[in-house]
């Protein structure tokens, strides 16, 4: 099943991100350009599933003197509207999906043209046809898009290169230091290195795969988690967690059928206690894989290249198990579940109108 979407998806990212570069560098200057100009108090980063966590590992990433980050997920929102309603100042909805049109994306534009109308909006989507990325506000807040290029938006079920190219193109519009079009080069090359060796990875599937990582690699963490769960259709459960919250009750999840992998941070005082985590297992549970994703000296070595981009690259790992343990289940990979309890797209959400 090598010749299935999802892995034509995943082996497509370097080149992506390539020919992406220089449009992107040049649209995120602009971008920053605006944000800079509109001041926002706050950014909200927003999206459903594996868009969310686009907005989890950014919300732990970026810093400087720029705007308050909120990780505030439309599950959350259209749920729980007064999460962002009466907040102080100025807000920038920054929205993020694959389709573009899923039940609570719409509800969320629902939601901010009925109750938000001064809130400004950054729409980030792999659909150039869906509501993310044609809705405009009524105003008096402004509505900025971004589409990424067509090959994003993934055929596959799960969210591959869609999920990598989001999060770089969040990232060079948030932080300024990140330069796309140096960048993203870099790391299609660093990613076009290491994805032959994956593949050929000699990674029985176990009955649990745990992910661990600190700051912005604890949401690649989570992203990597859904992943084998989607592709293995539930059949290998997953679990993640940060590296130093994972002693505080969530170990007890390890058991004898159990790989925990670990991400080693690139900061070096970061990377202190995911080493130590990962010795910790391997003294406690001597007869598991405890495999670390990172660096130099990691069981499996990134060729990081320095830059903040680098976050994504610890996905790839994930995205490459999840396909080959799916193959080994017999499941079609680019629908695991045939149809039936997930869809590729979320729909048929009833949503429901909110008084203040």
């Amino acid at each position: 099943m090598m010749n299935s979407f999802t892995s034509q998806e995943i082996n497509a990212q370097p080149e992506i991100w390539r020919e992406w570069a220089a449009p992107l560098a040049s649209r995120a200057n602009e971008i920053r350009e605006w944000i800079a100009t509109r001041a926002p108090r706050e950014i909200w980063l927003s999206g459903a599933g594996t868009s969310a966590y686009i907005g989890e590992a950014l919300s732990r990433q970026v810093t400087g003197d720029g705007p308050l980050l909120l990780l505030l997920a439309t599950t959350d929102l259209v749920a729980r509207p007064g999460l962002g309603a009466n907040r102080p100042g100025p807000t920038l909805a920054m929205q993020f999906g694959r389709s573009g049109n899923s039940s609570e994306t719409v509800g969320l534009i629902d939601l901010l043209d009925a109750h938000m109308p001064a809130a400004d909006r950054l729409n980030i989507t792999c659909n150039p046809d869906s509501a993310l990325a044609t809705s405009q506000g009524p105003g008096p807040g402004e509505t900025q898009a971004i589409t990424l290029p067509p090959a994003t938006h993934d055929r596959g079920f799960a969210m591959t290169s869609s999920f990598t190219t989001m999060y770089l193109t969040a990232l060079a519009c948030l932080d300024a230091g990140f330069d796309a079009g140096t960048a993203l080069p870099a790391l299609s090359d660093a990613a076009a290195a290491i994805l032959p060796g994956l593949w050929s990875l000699d990674a029985p599937r176990p009955e649990r795969a745990i992910f661990l990582g600190s700051g912005e690699l604890t949401g690649i963490a989570r992203e990597s988690a859904l992943k084998v769960l989607e592709l293995t259709a539930g059949r290998t459960l997953t679990q993640w967690d940060s590296t130093l919250g994972f002693r505080h009750g969530p170990k007890a999840a390890v058991d004898d059928n159990t790989a925990v992998f670990v991400m080693i941070h690139p900061d070096p005082q970061t990377a202190r206690y995911d080493m130590d985590l990962a010795a910790e297992i391997r003294s406690q549970f001597p007869d598991i894989s405890v495999t670390t994703i990172g660096g130099k000296g990691c069981d499996i070595a990134l060729n990081l290249t320095g830059t903040a981009g680098d976050a994504v690259l610890y996905v790839l790992p994930a995205q490459v198990l999840a396909h080959r343990w799916s193959e080994a289940l017999d499941l079609p990979v680019d629908d695991p579940f045939a149809g039936r309890n997930l869809t590729r797209v979320v729909s048929g959400v009833k949503l429901y109108g909110w008084q203040r």
